[in-house]
């Protein structure tokens, strides 16, 4: 429950921002989220000394649907702000985009702080890849790096596999001096000219390769220092990515733990789709041989250096059997009818049905389980052994450090044929979701071939690695609800399992009804006659939109080859005013379309689905959004088809349950390219008679804005 001295504190500060800026005007949706995110955060359960962590049920999470133009940043920055320092804890502000990053930190949070007095720090959370590491960047220039990094002429040399050219070794000097003298701070981010992958990748930090508190150079190590701030702040700005890494490793090993922590999560609409990413795995079978055969020569320095001759043999042992048991899936995998490359002109793809362990390859999908996971238990011994050693002053420090660099590195890739072969030998029981499972063969290498493995949901890892751990959180987006409804979100996120989680979708400021109108054309073809309805867009798009005007018009599309077949056929009195998608860079495009409308000329937007989310084209830059067609997206890869058969098996319609939900997400993120302003007018016309025609089209079209229908 809310006390009142955060109460007062929320008010007083929302009030402060109006007097200090005269042009602010409270929306009622900004107070009401105002007043959910701090009503959800007040109910959040404490662990009391001596008892046990308290069960979680979603009573201090919210699930809030903000329409563009409601203020959604302040109101959680706000009301989050302030409870996490009434309640003692971090606010963790984690976005889809580096682009919301970058608001936040560079706009929003000062803006807040300056206008409303509200003391709240700040930092930007990065992941370790992000940051120099002293201790590589000092070894590689002092020796620079032209004899073997461990120098031993039989162990190849992972970590500077490319011998720096004169011109990158000049880079890493610079950048040591820069970094001694305290102008360059070691994040990637800041040094003033781009550093090359390959280059960076010599001198990161990883976390394999980490000394952590052995180093040398630890008091003035990056990451380290910024993980330090990240327990000091107020509010941590993180993206997805580096929080679905922390969940993964446990949770308080990147961020501040989630029981110390309340998530503002924006953009949250892409939370299940990156966190199926996360929770995934695959390996390269080349990568794999080339490790297991490379392993025991370093492993043998290690045994060496550290006496630690039992595990060593034992990594050995399992290195030959997975070489052994990757030999034998080669000659399966070569004779795969379903691998064969002939005449494809994709990768071909194995996928194994209901992710079930074809009978005749159960006994090698064992075998290379337990050798991956055996040699994985053995190399962690080793690299445990390596760290022991490294604490012993006896030991000669330096060959250790550079040891463990490259140790590191192949940690990394047992760790990933690891992660592989343990989701590819779980077996769920009847009943249970099943695991994707499926080979891919690459045309570029006729040799390689990926293997697959991956959760259909990520539903179950989020609710119990997040959710029931967090002491609360907020998810948050323009377009969370599909269909006018929270439940294909919940479902995705877990958050169906947590029924005390609450739900709000705030009215948008804007007058849809006076500020736009809705038209859909009496077109003479549909999609399901893809050839008629590119003949029909290309009759219609001429009357449509204006080759006189100076408006913006954006045009979506769902098909890359529709696009590029239309934009072919166009009256040339359009064409000197068209854009298209994928020509050139997006940077580019969108100052050459502001250009043409600032100089009196009409411009013309072609593109595809991720210009139809987060294109911000406010006043005559956008006047006119013209969908070609419902954005369904069928199954096509082996997760979604996985997922398809699975609720097939359980009576359900994939296209029901999943395609129109999610359509209607897309449609209602195209439609809202119109309207971003108070002052934005236009109209928008979907080319696809399906939505007047068809059940579910009226279920989307009850979704959208409540816009003028003209026609």
């Amino acid at each position: 429950m809310l006390t009142d001295l955060e109460k007062n504190a929320i008010r007083d500060h929302y009030r402060a921002i109006s007097e200090n800026l005269p042009q602010f005007t409270p929306r009622p949706s900004q107070r009401e989220m105002i007043a959910a995110v701090a009503n959800a955060f007040s109910r959040s359960k404490v662990r009391e000394e001596g008892e046990e962590t308290p069960v979680r049920e979603g009573e201090s999470i919210a699930v809030i649907e903000g329409p563009t133009g409601v203020g959604k940043s302040l109101a959680y920055l706000l009301a989050g702000g302030i409870m996490a320092q009434t309640r003692g804890k971090r606010l963790i502000v984690s976005s889809a985009t580096v682009a919301l990053q970058e608001q936040l930190v560079n706009r929003d949070l000062p803006f807040l702080v300056e206008k409303s007095g509200l003391e709240l720090s700040f930092a930007l959370a990065k992941g370790r890849g992000r940051y120099l590491c002293p201790y590589k960047l000092y070894q590689l220039t002092q020796t620079n790096a032209q004899t073997n990094l461990l120098g031993f002429e039989d162990v190849p040399s992972v970590m500077f596999s490319d011998k720096p050219s004169s011109e990158d070794l000049d880079t890493l000097r610079k950048m040591a001096d820069e970094f001694a003298a305290r102008r360059f701070n070691g994040d990637r981010d800041t040094w003033p000219e781009k550093i090359p992958d390959k280059l960076w990748f010599q001198v990161t930090n990883d976390r394999h390769g980490c000394l952590k508190a052995a180093c040398p150079n630890r008091p003035e190590c990056p990451f380290f220092l910024a993980r330090e701030t990240l327990e000091t702040v107020d509010v941590v700005v993180a993206n997805h990515d580096l929080l679905l890494s922390d969940i993964s490793m446990g949770g308080g090993v990147i961020l501040p733990a989630p029981e110390n922590s309340f998530y503002c999560i924006d953009e949250a609409h892409h939370l299940p789709k990156k966190a199926l990413s996360r929770f995934a795995a695959e390996h390269s079978v080349n990568l794999a041989m080339w490790t297991v055969e490379k392993l025991p020569a370093i492993v043998n320095k290690v045994a060496a250096l550290t006496d630690k001759t039992e595990p060593a043999n034992l990594a050995d042992e399992a290195a030959a059997s997975l070489q052994e048991s990757l030999s034998e899936w080669l000659f399966h995998l070569s004779s795969e009818p379903k691998l064969d490359l002939s005449g494809k002109d994709n990768d071909p793809v194995w996928l194994w049905e209901d992710g079930k362990i074809p009978p005749d390859l159960a006994l090698l999908v064992s075998n290379t389980h337990t050798a991956a996971k055996s040699l994985l238990k053995n190399i962690y011994s080793l690299s445990d052994a390596l760290a022991a050693a490294r604490r012993d002053k006896d030991k000669d420090g330096p060959l250790i450090d550079r040891l463990t660099g490259e140790f590191g590195l192949f940690v990394a890739r047992v760790e990933q044929i690891a992660a592989v072969w343990e989701l590819m030998a779980t077996e769920p029981e009847e009943g249970q979701e099943p695991l994707a499972k499926w080979v891919e063969r690459k045309t570029g290498d006729k040799n390689d071939y990926i293997f697959n493995a991956s959760p259909i949901s990520s539903a179950g890892h989020l609710a119990n690695g997040l959710w029931r751990r967090a002491a609360g959180a907020l998810l948050t987006s323009a377009t969370l609800r599909s269909l006018g409804n929270f439940d294909l979100l919940l479902r995705q996120t877990g958050l169906i399992w947590l029924p005390d989680t609450t739900t709000l979708a705030l009215q948008s400021p804007f007058n849809f009804a006076g500020q736009g109108e809705l038209y859909i054309p009496p077109l003479a073809a549909s999609p399901k006659t893809p050839d008629a309805h590119t003949d029909a867009i290309v009759e219609w798009l001429p009357k449509l939109v204006s080759a006189e005007e100076a408006i913006g018009t954006l045009v979506l599309f769902t098909s890359k080859k529709q696009m590029n077949e239309v934009a072919m056929r166009l009256p040339e009195s359009h064409l000197p005013y068209l854009l298209i998608q994928g020509e050139i860079p997006k940077a580019v495009l969108l100052q050459k379309h502001y250009e043409a409308i600032a100089a009196g000329r009409p411009s013309i937007i072609f593109g595809l689905d991720s210009f139809a989310e987060g294109l911000d084209l406010p006043g005559d830059a956008c006047v006119q959004v013209i969908i070609a067609k419902l954005p369904f997206s069928m199954p096509d890869n082996p997760i979604e088809k996985t997922q398809s058969r699975w609720i097939e098996q359980r009576g359900g319609t994939p296209f029901m349950e999943i395609t129109v939900p999610e359509a209607s997400i897309k449609l209602v993120q195209a439609v809202g390219r119109l309207i971003r302003t108070e002052r934005d007018y236009g109209r928008v016309t979907i080319l696809d008679t399906r939505i007047q025609t068809h059940a579910y089209g009226k279920r989307l079209l009850a979704c959208l804005p409540p816009f003028k229908r003209i026609g």
